[in-house]
């Protein structure tokens, strides 16, 4: 009995000793936590001495089970003694401030979420021995570079991983498949710099909501969207912002799937069946792809916008549902098996292949299609037998592709057919029996007439065999020879080039463009320009396009390209030689001209003023050149081209007949305008908010305005806004946190950042837009110096003013009308303008954010015209007012903004160090399911 009493006793002990000592441990990691962060407000409450008595700390007995301080205004960095806590099952500490390297956890851990802070990295081996992680959020933190790391194959247990802005590069790899993560069911990926193929493993898995879009990277993610056929559990397609080519996959097994968001990609082919007739679907987003065939028509319950007349869709008509002619159809008909290749979607455009603009790869007899030439175009796939319904075709060249497959025996039957050559691919079976008169050329097939192709196909050329072997060799001396007399030409042009450029030095002249080169309208981009003039004088022609150089040898791309090229002279004849009466508007550095074409097409001539053709006014035009030159929305002002000649450098837009919002919002009266209505300013603001969202993330880099106002915000006849005036636009050095620049823009509409310090983020053109929605809510301007010394600078007046509820509708500018719905509306912007024009960067939301908030609103406030109805993307499982509430509650509204800054401030501003951050902090959790958009 007394042995067993001490044993008893022993045992007693030793569990006590470790409950002490784990209890202890326990406490030694929540007191260091306490004392490495702090709060800025008194949302933690950590006052007591027992930490399981702590706010937003859960306990079982003594241990700690969880730790949930998201959105407590915290700041700091986290502990390595957070490892001790070996009972934490979930810690969250999203939307904070925390800075610092993330330390490792313990491995009891099942759900993480630290987005949305300043955490400097993470280890590469994390996720190693996590095996319980079920749920990780780790995205919009400034990490270095890093891959995808190998040690999340560990978290077997995984169901959601997001990891949006999270500076990821490299490839998706293949373990996010069904075989590793068998649970899986949200992976968000949106806003990195991934590239490559979606991974093969992906087919067949749990995931239902799959976000990718966005990528940074120059490549982007790309290949086809082929294995999404096989993703069944699919709710939510977000691949939009990407580079993926080839036709849009069979969906009609995916019954949950209701948002498909594909914009902005390189997709082609016919919109299948499967996806307009989708019962679940409810949101389907096309714009600026190739897609061909008819505009697809969908459910009335499905929110589309396809881009119908605005985007670079290569729709054979633009009404929806209209079926095309029957030789596109058959057209589109011969080209599927090849997977609809980019490079005849791109230039097949109209519903006639033989009127108007060419289409790649046919010829035209007499109206009617008679020769396909796909020769040398890298095709892959089988020949289709829809060839023989092209009645009028003489010649079928297909030579020298990657063809399988037989030769369809319908092609016998083409009653005009005079030649079909097949030669050089791989090709097998027998040959039809064609008429006596048809030259058929097949050489170059191994297995042709055979029946089955072998395992291991000889190339062309290579059967053993001594009659070969010598052909073999002939072919390969005579490509030796054009080899070598190839490179002798070379040598000499290049020599030639090299002594009239150092001829022209010594003669000490400088070939100045005396043309404008004329970038031809995309057909499918709304009004294409046509100037059929004289060309150019053979000493002019030296002008280059796109990044920023401007010199003689580079203007044959330009005309390669099928540029236009002309003399200035009819510029000065289409401004009746730059007259006063076709004075559009005159800024800082240029005047604009209105011009009118032959053919009575519109135009803007940008005219550099004289005095400011020195290194400044030349370093903008360059500027606005060379963003205008690699970006194309819908609501970006298009360039059309651009002229240097000696003192003048011109560049020509496309007219915008109804002026600039400024006009319209504070000088209506004075021109005799209609105030604009609230639904129309609301409109012209999602227009503008798409456009400036496209350059701070979907075009191929990043681009930031840097003087975004009322006056550089053009409207047209349909009173549809573009952004204009690129002139002071900087890119982002992909990969680069910091630039040089100087200050530039407007005060009023200047961040207080940018102003005082000179530092430059996307978030400067967020609040230019926060002040803008400001102009448009009240018809006050930015700076108003006629209003008393408190109320000069609009924004300190409106903020004052939206403090108090009572005295919120005299924000509203009296020339609309409002009754009490409309209020509500008015609200919810003045609350965005608000957090637009918030004093920290890092509380001001991407431009994604705001497009999400305004466009629901368009949609309930849509103006009467049809085309009004494009959106990009909606969350409609949650209500505005909701979305709104719940953005609030995450980011709280900053109630005291100074912006009382001066233009004294340039001076201590002039060169200053400026950064980019690779994140957009503090809104990941605004929306459940618009963050990535």
């Amino acid at each position: 009995m007394g042995f067993g009493v001490s044993i008893n006793l022993h045992l007693v002990l030793l569990f006590s000793m470790i409950f002490v000592s784990a209890w202890s441990q326990d406490d030694a990691a929540m007191q260091k936590l306490k004392t490495s962060i702090k709060s800025s407000s008194s949302n933690l409450d950590w006052s007591n001495s027992d930490y399981c008595k702590w706010e937003k700390v859960t306990c079982n007995g003594n241990r700690v089970t969880a730790i949930q301080i998201a959105d407590t205004n915290i700041q700091g960095s986290l502990p390595k003694e957070l490892m001790q806590l070996t009972e934490l099952t979930r810690f969250e500490c999203n939307g904070n401030s925390l800075s610092g390297d993330f330390p490792y956890m313990p491995i009891s851990l099942q759900h993480l979420s630290i987005g949305n802070n300043n955490f400097a990295s993470m280890p590469s081996d994390f996720f190693a021995n996590m095996s319980n992680l079920i749920d990780v959020s780790i995205g919009y933190n400034p990490f270095p570079q890093w891959q995808i790391p190998s040690s999340l194959k560990n978290c077997l247990a995984l169901q959601t991983f997001s990891a949006i802005n999270a500076s990821f590069v490299g490839i998706i790899p293949e373990f996010f498949g069904k075989e590793t993560f068998p649970a899986l069911t949200d992976l968000s990926l949106s806003f990195n710099s991934l590239e490559g193929n979606l991974p093969n493993s992906l087919s067949g898995s749990s995931i239902l909501n799959l976000w990718v879009n966005g990528q940074k990277s120059n490549n982007k993610l790309n290949g086809t969207l082929s294995v999404l056929q096989n993703m069944t559990s699919l709710k939510q397609i977000w691949v939009h912002g990407n580079s993926f080519t080839g036709p849009i996959p069979d969906l009609s097994n995916h019954d949950q799937l209701f948002d498909v968001s594909l914009r902005d990609n390189q997709l082609t082919g016919v919109v299948p069946p499967s996806l307009t007739s989708l019962q679940s679907l409810t949101v389907v987003n096309l714009t600026n792809n190739y897609l061909q065939g008819s505009v697809p028509k969908f459910q009335n319950s499905v929110r589309v916008d396809n881009d119908i007349d605005r985007g670079i869709n290569s729709f054979c008509t633009k009404v929806v549902g209209q079926p095309c002619s029957p030789v596109v159809n058959a057209l589109l008909s011969v080209v599927e098996p090849f997977g609809y290749p980019l490079e005849l979607a791109k230039s097949w455009k109209g519903n006639d292949p033989c009127g108007g603009d060419s289409w790649k790869g046919i010829i035209c007899s007499a109206g009617n299609v008679s020769v396909i030439n796909f020769q040398n175009m890298g095709f892959s796939g089988s020949i289709s037998p829809s060839f023989a319904s092209l009645s009028s075709v003489t010649r079928l060249l297909l030579s020298n592709n990657h063809l399988t497959g037989t030769i369809p025996k319908e092609l016998a039957s083409m009653p005009a057919l005079k030649e079909i050559d097949v030669s050089s691919n791989a090709l097998y079976g027998q040959i039809p029996l064609f008429r006596g008169d048809v030259v058929v050329k097949t050489s170059g097939n191994p297995d042709i007439g055979k029946d089955k192709p072998h395992d291991s196909p000889n190339s062309p050329g290579s059967t053993s065999g001594g009659k070969d072997k010598k052909k073999v060799s002939v072919g390969v001396i005579v490509g030796i020879v054009m080899g070598i007399v190839g490179f002798i030409i070379a040598v000499g042009v290049f020599v030639f080039i090299m002594y009239c450029r150092r001829h022209n030095k010594r003669d000490g002249k400088i070939q100045t463009p005396n043309a404008i080169v004329i970038h031809p309208h995309h057909s499918g981009e709304g009004n294409g320009v046509k100037i059929s003039v004289a060309a150019a004088e053979s000493s002019g022609a030296g002008v280059t396009g796109g990044t920023g150089g401007f010199s003689p040898s580079r203007s044959v791309k330009n005309v390669e390209a099928g540029s236009m090229v002309i003399s200035i002279q009819v510029l000065r004849e289409v401004t009746d030689n730059f007259s006063e009466k076709n004075i559009l508007g005159k800024g800082g550095f240029a005047t604009v001209y209105k011009g009118e074409l032959d053919d009575g097409t519109k135009i803007a001539v940008k005219r550099m003023k004289s005095e400011m053709v020195g290194d400044q006014g030349l370093n903008e035009i360059k500027s606005e050149i060379a963003v205008l030159t690699k970006v194309r929305h819908r609501h970006l002002v298009a360039l059309l081209g651009y002229c240097l000649d000696e003192n003048e450098k011109l560049l020509v837009f496309e007219y915008m007949p109804q002026g600039t919002l400024s006009q319209h919002l504070f000088d209506w009266k004075d021109d005799g305008l209609k105030p604009l209505g609230w639904k129309r300013r609301l409109s012209i603001a999602l227009d503008v908010a798409r456009g400036v969202e496209y350059l701070h993330g979907l075009a191929q880099q990043i681009f930031i305005h840097r003087d975004l106002k009322p006056s550089n915000i053009l409207l047209g006849d349909d009173m549809r806004a573009k952004v204009a005036d690129f002139g002071l636009v900087r890119l982002a050095p992909e990969g680069q946190a910091s630039f040089q620049t100087k200050l530039a823009g407007t005060f009023g509409y200047m961040a207080p950042e940018y102003a005082v310090t000179g530092r430059v983020t996307t978030k400067v053109d967020v609040y230019s837009y926060g002040v803008i929605l400001m102009e448009m809510i009240t018809g006050k301007k930015a700076i108003d110096n006629s209003r008393q010394d408190e109320n000069i600078h609009l924004v300190t007046w409106f903020r004052r003013m939206l403090l108090n509820k009572d005295s919120f509708e005299k924000v509203i500018d009296p020339a609309m009308d409002i009754d009490e719905e409309g209020l509500e509306s008015f609200r919810t912007i003045a609350g965005l303008a608000s957090h637009c024009c918030a004093r920290e960067p890092n509380q001001r939301p991407d431009m994604g954010h705001v497009v999400n908030v305004l466009a629901p609103l368009v949609e309930i406030w849509k103006p009467a015209e049809p085309d009004v109805d494009d959106i990009y993307g909606i969350d409609l499982d949650m209500s505005l007012p909701q979305a709104l509430i719940k953005w609030q509650n995450h980011e709280g509204m900053s109630n005291t903004l100074d912006v009382s800054y001066t233009s004294s401030m340039a001076a201590s501003c002039e060169n200053t160090q400026s950064s980019i951050p690779p994140r957009s902090p503090g809104f990941a959790d605004s929306f459940t399911s618009n963050d990535a958009r």
